[in-house]
């Protein structure tokens, strides 16, 4: 059963995107890439497959100490199958608390985003990106010009950045220039 259950649940590693076209025809371009995992399936995988790899390998120690006289083995098996289970828990729980403590997202998505929009004199005055979801990164970005456009014109300048789903731009004249008449 534990076999099963681990081929059903590894089986969640793969990449496809998906568009969703909400209200007012917003489009959040999803991408589920290789680098963001579901920490909860990930976790669940990992339960069952520790499940299943040390009782095959209780069952190999108890049969060693029964029949080969190893009595060391029981024990041994234990301790590597405890040894085995903390490496993939702490693993797993580094990269689940990088996501809950707000870890700063990808430095490449950062300059990315600031190379596409700092044309002219546009200048990001504050830019803000987390992870959202497996796969998926929020970005706020406010912006400061001294010709303004629209926060769509600006989004529209980051379509197709892998991974980024929600975008909020805030954008501010530049002070000290006169509003046009």
């Amino acid at each position: 059963m534990n076999v099963v259950c681990a081929l059903l649940l590894g089986g969640h590693g793969h990449g496809h995107d998906h568009s969703h076209h909400g209200h007012a025809g917003h489009d959040h371009g999803h991408d589920h890439g290789h680098g963001h995992a579901d920490h909860n399936l990930r976790g669940a995988y990992l339960h069952v497959l520790a499940d299943a790899l040390t009782s095959v390998v209780a069952i190999a120690g108890l049969a060693a100490g029964w029949f080969l006289g190893w009595t060391w083995m029981d024990p041994a098996v234990g301790a590597l199958g405890a040894v085995m289970i903390a490496s993939w828990s702490v693993s797993l729980a580094r990269e689940t608390g990088r996501t809950l403590v707000d870890a700063p997202a990808d430095e490449s998505l950062e300059l990315e985003i600031r190379k596409r929009l700092e044309v002219g004199d546009v200048v990001v005055s504050d830019l803000h990106i987390w992870r959202v979801g497996p796969g998926h990164l929020a970005a706020i970005v406010s912006l400061v010009t001294h010709e303004p456009q629209e926060p769509a014109a600006y989004k529209a300048k980051l379509d197709g950045l892998s991974g980024l789903s929600h975008v909020t731009v805030e954008v501010n004249r530049c002070p000290g220039t006169a509003a046009a008449a």
